[in-house]
């Protein structure tokens, strides 16, 4: 599609869902691009709010979440208990076998520790490379994204183009606040991944994150021995 196109499409969507709830922003896109559209789930908090909504519309999405190899136990054990839950198939994206055996054996096991260029790395093999696979043949991405996450969220739109993936993103939750989050997942008896109680408000990759008290910043938990730059694994960075 051509740039101008795509642009012109973006603002008459933002336009149109400007009032529009979660539910009828989802409930929108599934019904237009029925067949094309996927979300991706961290198992998070946002993720599994989406979860029960997607569950509600009705409509078949492809849900996927990239296992790294590394994520912590509770987080397995959620994938599973949200399958049984809300009885949907869950599709799981590893990453290439080949490029993390040569990552690991010419860099280490915990190569991340030593550098940002190392973690990037690491992040991009474990992770970007799979959820590229995952969107290969999809027309919209819908994503957990709140715009008071992360100084790099803050700017981001309801509905965006991403030049990475080349297709539209959208993010339903995106002027939620972490109360209405949880106050939607309470009262809609919603799964969730018991470390969040723990301390764990942003959930990763098992040697990556760490618990932090209510007075830090959410992502500062995530590659806690970096002292600059955003908390970003790269699927959300944009170029």
């Amino acid at each position: 599609m051509a740039a101008e196109n795509i642009n012109d499409t973006i603002e008459l969507l933002n336009g149109q869902l400007k009032l529009a709830s979660p539910q009828e922003v989802l409930d929108y896109f599934c019904r237009h691009y029925e067949g094309h559209i996927a979300f991706s789930s961290s198992m998070g908090a946002e993720d599994q709010v989406i979860t029960e909504m997607l569950s509600k519309g009705g409509k078949a999405v492809k849900i996927f979440t990239l296992d790294t190899g590394r994520l912590f136990p509770e987080t397995y054990e959620l994938i599973d208990k949200t399958r049984s839950y809300y009885r949907i198939h869950i599709e799981v994206m590893f990453p290439d076998r080949e490029a993390v055996e040569n990552m690991v054996n010419s860099k280490g096991v915990n190569l991340f520790y030593e550098s940002i260029e190392n973690r990037k790395l690491c992040c991009h093999i474990r992770k970007v490379e799979s959820l590229k696979r995952a969107l290969s043949d999809m027309d919209v991405w819908i994503t957990g994204i709140r715009k008071d996450q992360t100084l790099n969220r803050f700017n981001t739109r309801l509905v965006e183009w991403d030049e990475t993936y080349s297709l539209i993103k959208v993010n339903p939750l995106l002027k939620w606040t972490e109360k209405m989050v949880w106050k939607y997942i309470r009262d809609n008896h919603i799964p969730y991944n018991e470390l969040h109680d723990r301390g764990f408000p942003s959930i990763g990759c098992q040697p990556c994150t760490r618990a932090v008290t209510p007075d830090d910043d959410p992502r500062s938990g995530r590659w806690w021995w970096e002292d600059k730059g955003p908390k970003e694994c790269g699927l959300h960075v944009k170029e």
